[in-house]
């Protein structure tokens, strides 16, 4: 007869067990993968495009729940939607863990006068993104973001045209003129 006490560890490591993934990813893999991302997203991951995201050092957990997005049209780029369509969910998960991987070259900048307006109403946004805006598994980095880049994504939640309820509400009470200041702050990081 089991007593309480084993009863509870048995469950607990089943527990344990079954979030474990199946599969580590392959970070070689993601790299190979990687080689068309470079054209929009730059060597490494590190865009020099202000309209195109940094991916390196992102959230791995962030970046494969945005690529499974893409892949389902949840997310609608067709730029991406063309680039994941082939992709699996090893492809997927190798390629979050490269870019996450990856560190970033240099602060994308952001006029220095609007970065301090930013640093005072980015309390608000450090609750999920981390404590130096570095991402927190399913929340992305923001730090070292390009500021364009920033703004366009906070205009499309707040449109509705980007999808998260969290988001969508946080923005819904911001201006053009925040998201400018809360973009310089990020990109300045």
């Amino acid at each position: 007869m089991i007593s309480l006490h084993q009863s509870i560890i048995v469950s607990f490591c089943l527990a344990v067990f079954i979030t474990l993934p199946v599969s580590a990813a392959d970070m070689a893999a993601g790299e190979q993968k990687a080689e068309p991302c470079a054209t929009c997203h730059g060597p490494k991951g590190n865009s020099s495009n202000a309209q195109t995201p940094t991916l390196a050092a992102q959230q791995s957990t962030y970046l494969a729940n945005q690529l499974k997005a893409y892949k389902t049209g949840d997310r609608i780029t067709l730029t991406m939607l063309a680039m994941t369509a082939n992709l699996t969910n090893e492809d997927i998960n190798n390629l979050a863990a490269y870019f996450s991987s990856q560190k970033p070259a240099a602060k994308a900048g952001g006029d220095p006068a609007l970065a301090k307006t930013g640093e005072a109403k980015a309390s608000m946004c450090l609750g999920c993104h981390g404590a130096t805006a570095q991402g927190n598994g399913q929340f992305p980095r923001l730090a070292g973001q390009h500021p364009e880049y920033l703004v366009q994504q906070l205009k499309a939640f707040k449109e509705g045209s980007r999808k998260s309820g969290t988001m969508n509400a946080i923005t819904a009470n911001l201006s053009e003129a925040d998201f400018k200041a809360l973009a310089a702050y990020f990109g300045s990081l």
